[in-house]
């Protein structure tokens, strides 16, 4: 029976090599897969996955107005697939989560998804809000603060390594714009002038 998978972190936790390892268990079988990416993470190029340690695959990319339903429909009817991996999935919209649910129950396709859980002012993203809502399984992946405590917050850092406390929702970036806390570290990061 296919599931709807939400697998969220913070920044820098490994998201994006899971999604890679578990596209490549599915190919090497020989089962076909699709993989969607957020169309404005152009980080590595646009339509592609990457993770930090050099692993990357090309994927549709998606943008909020599309139809995930549509798409995969038309893809599986011209030749089967296996699996559906979104990347960046906290910019689905709620309306592209319940399109992710109906591949799940109307495709019988498993959908396995990877984002943030939170944005750099400690609230939800709207598609992962609506994932951790009907996801029927949530996984958490775990990294870690520099006190070595479980981080599940994120800093925002301008190009002079300050911590940023006002600003848009989403602003594209990595290691190099965002920071992996504990909740005791993001309050104090964030609270000190």
């Amino acid at each position: 029976m296919a599931k709807l998978y939400f697998h969220y972190s913070t920044m820098n936790a490994g998201k994006s090599t899971m999604l890679l390892q578990a596209a490549y268990n599915y190919q090497e079988r020989g089962m076909r897969t699709a993989a969607f990416i957020a169309a404005l993470d152009d980080r590595a190029g646009r339509g592609t996955i990457a993770s930090r340690i050099g692993l990357t695959m090309d994927a549709l990319p998606f943008e909020t107005s599309d139809d995930l339903y549509a798409m995969v429909d038309e893809m599986h009817a011209k030749e089967p697939l296996a699996c559906v991996f979104v990347d960046e999935a906290q910019f689905l919209t709620r309306e592209q989560v319940w399109q992710l649910a109906h591949i799940v129950d109307r495709l019988d396709l498993p959908v396995m998804t990877y984002g943030l859980r939170t944005d750099f002012h400690g609230h939800l993203f709207p598609g992962s809000q609506e994932l951790l809502t009907i996801a029927d399984e949530l996984r958490e992946v775990r990294t870690i603060c520099h006190c070595g405590r479980k981080a599940t917050m994120v800093v925002r850092l301008d190009a002079a390594g300050n911590v940023v406390r006002e600003g848009a929702q989403i602003e594209i970036g990595g290691s190099d714009k965002y920071v992996s806390l504990c909740r005791r570290h993001w309050e104090e990061a964030i609270t000190c002038e």
